[in-house]
């Protein structure tokens, strides 16, 4: 299956080698050791909640 995103970014709260991360395009996430493995993507208001109970929790 090919997903169409937009510019993959890694968090700010990455680790210093860069290995360990969590990679987001839109609402696209994925590994970002394994760039070419799967890919979950969720309704923009999906994602919105998700990232509201991350911050509140």
């Amino acid at each position: 299956m090919t997903t169409q995103v937009g510019q993959w970014r890694k968090s700010s709260y990455s680790d210093e080698s860069g290995t360990n991360c969590v990679e987001v395009a839109a609402s696209s996430v994925r590994d970002s050791k394994n760039p070419t493995g799967p890919v979950l993507v969720f309704p923009v208001a999906r994602w919105k909640s998700f990232l509201t109970h991350v911050k509140n929790n």
